[in-house]
């Protein structure tokens, strides 16, 4: 049965005083399920102190950084050294692997001698949305606490701001490649407004990291490749923003594939819409175009996505062929 965040915390609480915490729990459920909240609330019951942010000497992170949002060998070879290590601070140390369904299998088989022999004053946390995807024998040797959300997945300001464009374009009764270009540059810029943003919270970190080691001994050692770490890690996390926000366009054209298929409820609204604040602008895009226009509308951007994945793409040309197709035709 899945539990809140808090319910979950409760039960580690009373494990804690009992000292029988396991040493590798994984934490799953679903975007907006409090999974990085509970892990930064354990690691504090862990460590004896306020932890914010998962950010602390004794606590090392990974998560997907190469372009293909994958976690490789190399990553949990680290993450091993680093266990293996003294704590910086002398109490215990945490191994946080953050989205786990997206080891590779080699990383994945790697990790699962630490699972099996961990280092001693250590402890596991694996975070995962989908962890149908983790092979068995990992989460056979974890302790799964399931959680659920507590209330509907919000939409991120730049999702939002989205919206509101796709609202616009919506608005024009025969939209053409004026149009489209437009709504291109609009996604553009809510590109570059994700990458600046991302940028400034990897500089922060590197800064919080170069104020926290440069007075230990082994300053050098650990901060010599903080700078690649990080350049990654903005790489991974703004393909993660741009691949939300072509959720979000491909959401549009579901909700007016809904929209001309399903009647209407009691309340005038047809079920399950992703954007019901949007429902008019969708509704009307069903009755505008044929089943057979918005699945090609639709395809247009599930088409984009494969592209995307592809490291010798052309970010701009991809997304122009995509928009002219699945905005700037009737």
């Amino acid at each position: 049965m899945p539990f809140t965040s808090e319910e979950a915390f409760t039960l580690l609480q009373g494990a804690h005083a009992h000292d029988r915490l396991a040493h590798a729990y994984l934490l799953t459920g679903p975007a907006g399920s409090g999974k990085r909240a509970l892990a930064d609330r354990l690691c504090a019951l862990l460590l004896e102190e306020k932890v914010a942010g998962l950010r602390h000497p004794d606590i090392h992170i990974i998560e997907p950084e190469s372009k293909s949002r994958r976690i490789l060998i190399d990553q949990i070879r680290e993450l091993e050294r680093n266990l293996q290590m003294r704590s910086l601070l002398g109490g215990q140390k945490i191994g946080i692997i953050v989205d786990a369904e997206r080891l590779v299998p080699a990383a994945a088989n790697a990790f699962l001698k630490t699972l099996e022999e961990p280092p001693g004053h250590s402890s596991l946390l694996l975070l995962s949305s989908l962890p149908d995807q983790l092979i068995e024998t990992i989460v056979s040797r974890c302790l799964e606490i399931p959680l659920r959300p507590v209330e509907a997945r919000q939409a991120t300001p730049l999702q939002v701001k989205l919206l509101g464009a796709l609202q616009t374009h919506a608005r024009h009764e025969r939209p053409g490649l004026v149009e489209a270009f437009k709504l291109i540059r609009d996604f553009q810029i809510l590109l570059g407004e994700a990458r600046e943003g991302i940028q400034a919270e990897a500089d922060a970190a590197l800064k919080a990291e170069e104020q926290h080691y440069k007075h230990t001994s082994e300053a050098g050692k650990w901060l010599e490749d903080r700078d690649d770490f990080y350049k990654a890690l903005v790489e991974s996390r703004y393909v993660a923003a741009r691949q939300s926000l072509l959720e979000t366009l491909e959401q549009w054209w579901a909700d007016a594939l809904r929209q001309q298929a399903s009647p209407s409820t009691a309340g005038g609204l047809p079920a399950a819409l992703d954007h019901p604040a949007f429902a008019a602008e969708t509704a009307t895009l069903g009755t505008r175009h044929s089943t057979s226009a918005l699945l090609r509308k639709s395809d247009a951007l599930e088409t984009l996505r494969e592209n995307l994945a592809n490291p010798g793409i052309q970010e701009q040309l991809a997304l122009e062929c995509a928009f002219l197709r699945a905005f700037g035709e009737s």
